[in-house]
């Protein structure tokens, strides 16, 4: 029986990267979609094929049973075997169903998998959990699993995590399996509370412009600051009384309630921060230094003792964003029962926001030249009010806030940034 399955990207319009530390975040999904054609087999063959864009197809086949050590899912042998043939992009794939046996303990016996995808790679609009989670739908409906709202894209995000071994956090694939068009998935990490879907006021528009510019989740500097957000959390957990049998616990179970702020940087509010733990955080720390110390209880990053870590700064940023985050939810909620003058009011604090958000990213060393060149574009241009760079940073796509008007400027000022570079024309 051939089953086919299908989820969207998602554009990120506040929230980004401070979602590891329990931030709320603002998630919308896009038009593009991955769509997942699969048959299940029972000669425990794999044959991938995946068409993105234009490019011509990957295609891969292998025996699923050499993903197994001793005929037991091992994801640290899983991700070995992938990574040592350079076959890691399959782990997006065929890792939902080593998870699904793991976790959910289904007998999978091989596929015939199709992935064709709108979804633009390496733009910071969540390719990759587009594909888990469209590939998880199909393994799910083909044997006939139930599962919670959220367990979903919680299983993806292990596959990315475990499989693949890229540290991202939850956000991505929660906004591609529970997003709808036309709102706003409000989503609090920790890890995945889901609050009532925002709609998006009549005559606004968030939209993506392409900057030419490669993004990795997998890449070194954003899993540094991710490293430097948690390291920062650990001294300050510290300070508050934690012990390394609390941080070992955590590390080892999941479990955060019994910690300071229940684990999560983003429940200290600007003020604790700025009065209490500010002054004690390190510009910056070596790893050597912290490992001497102090455990970090993120999972899935690893401290390098040899690199010197800007902990202060990636710090502060989740705690600044989620309070910037709860502002732009507040006055967006609002919006539609305002008087015109007042929404006009209401729209530049909106892109005020995000403007603030763009600048922390590039503090945390999370910036590019050519999204700052579209943000300062945006501040210049009429019918635009604000302008992110969006997800992981380094690149990829940023998100405007626009009205009707507005978004027809946008429309022009990408087309012209898209000759002007010689990019492909994508909008979201």
């Amino acid at each position: 029986m051939l089953i086919e399955t299908s989820a969207p990207g998602r554009l990120d319009v506040m929230g980004g990267i401070a979602d590891y530390s329990g931030s709320l975040v603002l998630q919308m999904p896009i038009e593009q979609r991955t769509t997942v054609k699969l048959q299940l087999g029972t000669d425990y063959r794999c044959d991938l094929k995946s068409f993105i864009g234009t490019s011509p197809p990957w295609e891969l086949k292998l025996d699923y049973r050499d993903l197994l050590q001793n005929n037991q899912v091992d994801y640290t042998f899983a991700n070995s075997y992938l990574a040592q043939r350079k076959q890691t992009w399959a782990g997006y794939i065929v890792g939902c169903a080593l998870v699904l046996q793991k976790e959910k303990g289904i007998r999978f016996t091989g596929a015939t998998i199709e992935i064709h995808s709108e979804v633009p790679l390496g733009k910071g609009v969540s390719s990759s959990a587009s594909v888990e989670v469209a590939t998880m739908r199909a393994l799910v409906q083909a044997f006939n699993l139930t599962l919670s709202p959220t367990e979903l894209p919680t299983l993806a995000q292990k596959v990315e995590n475990l499989v693949v071994g890229a540290p991202c956090g939850l956000m991505d694939q929660l906004a591609c399996h529970l997003g709808e068009p036309t709102h706003l998935l409000p989503i609090v990490c920790q890890p995945d509370l889901i609050e009532p879907l925002l709609p998006i006021p009549q005559g606004l528009h968030f939209i993506g412009i392409d900057s030419g510019v490669k993004h990795s989740v997998s890449g070194h500097q954003y899993g540094n600051v991710r490293s430097a957000a948690f390291m920062g959390y650990s001294i300050i957990a510290s300070q508050l009384g934690a012990t390394q049998k609390d941080f070992e616990h955590a590390l080892q179970t999941g479990a955060r309630n019994h910690l300071p702020f229940r684990g999560y940087l983003c429940n200290i509010s600007v003020n604790e921060f700025e009065s209490q733990f500010k002054n004690i955080l390190p510009e910056q720390l070596s790893g050597k230094a912290f490992l001497e110390r102090y455990i970090s209880i993120d999972p899935v990053t690893k401290i390098n003792p040899d690199t010197v870590y800007n902990v202060r700064v990636c710090t502060e940023h989740p705690v600044y964003e989620n309070d910037r985050v709860s502002q732009f939810r507040s006055l967006l909620s609002t919006f539609s029962q305002q008087q015109p003058a007042e929404q006009t009011k209401t729209l530049t604090a909106l892109g005020n926001l995000m403007y603030a958000a763009h600048d922390s990213y590039s503090k945390c060393g999370l910036g590019s030249d050519p999204t700052d060149e579209i943000v300062t574009l945006a501040k210049n241009t009429a019918g635009i009010y604000g302008a992110k760079i969006t997800g992981g940073g380094q690149g990829g796509t940023v998100c405007l806030l626009t009205d009707s008007a507005g978004k027809q400027t946008a429309k022009a000022l990408h087309e012209m940034l898209c000759k002007k570079y010689k990019l492909p024309l994508a909008w979201f």
